[in-house]
């Protein structure tokens, strides 16, 4: 019974969905998933992404894993739904095909780094702190200090790095120049109409639209390849918003592809 039910998988089209800011949990979850449709040789995958991107090196493992699923000759249909930005549109750009809802919020090309500079308020509380280091730089983005013009650069020259690599993977997805895509790699946002002029998506649709993409891509018939959904996520009203304050308050001082408003 396992060997047909095997051949039945390896004729339907396998779905993920990365749902949610891009780090910790989630790039397990789907890094698991993506195993998965290699290891049950599913023709095709259909990646969900409702997703305002996250952490650079996360996105970055996402995309890598679905690069080489790519390699083994799966087809990829990304699917992106209300939102997929930033770190949300470099995953995405692994894949042989996009498509977006026409309002779709996508776009968010880009890097952040934030840190917080409470050195008045330690003051006036009396808090100081005291620091033993190794190195000039050791502790940059220490919250009791202004950045000094030597720390500035450094993250700045951080920061263009990592906006280079976006960029570039971007460019290379989607078969684009880099100076096309630094034209509106901006930082802003876009509708999935303006991103279809862009470049950045393929077809304008729903997930349905995205099923029957794949299924031509995987020369399925359409009529009868329901997708099988694989690393399911359990995320109830707690969970996201445990993942909201993980943005805000533990990936501080990380640079981030991610698009919060």
């Amino acid at each position: 019974m396992i060997w047909p039910l095997r051949r039945l998988r390896r004729k339907r089209i396998a779905r993920i969905c990365l749902e949610g800011p891009i780090a910790g949990g989630a790039r397990k979850r789907v890094l698991k998933a993506i195993r998965q449709v290699e290891e049950q040789k599913f023709p095709v995958l259909l990646l969900r992404i409702d997703s305002p991107g996250g952490t650079v090196g996360d996105s970055q493992e996402i995309h890598q894993a679905l690069m080489r699923l790519r390699q083994k000759g799966c087809q990829i249909v990304a699917s992106y739904g209300n939102i997929s930005a930033s770190g949300g549109v470099y995953v995405g750009s692994a894949a042989n095909r996009v498509v977006a809802n026409p309002g779709t919020i996508t776009g968010s090309i880009g890097v952040i780094l934030r840190g917080n500079n409470i050195e008045k308020l330690l003051k006036r509380l009396g808090v100081r702190f005291e620091t033993v280091k190794s190195g000039e730089f050791k502790d940059i983005l220490s919250p009791d200090k202004p950045l000094s013009d030597g720390e500035r650069e450094i993250l700045q020259a951080l920061i263009d790095s990592s906006y280079g690599q976006f960029v570039t993977a971007v460019a290379e997805g989607r078969g684009l120049s880099e100076e096309s895509v630094r034209a509106f790699a901006d930082g802003r946002v876009f509708s999935g109409a303006q991103a279809l002029q862009l470049g950045l998506v393929d077809l304008l649709g729903d997930e349905e639209t995205a099923r029957l993409e794949a299924a031509r891509l995987a020369n399925l018939d359409p009529n009868n390849s329901s997708p099988v959904t694989l690393g399911k996520q359990k995320q109830g009203v707690l969970q996201k918003l445990r993942q909201q304050l993980q943005l805000e308050l533990g990936l501080g001082g990380q640079p981030l592809w991610l698009y919060q408003p």
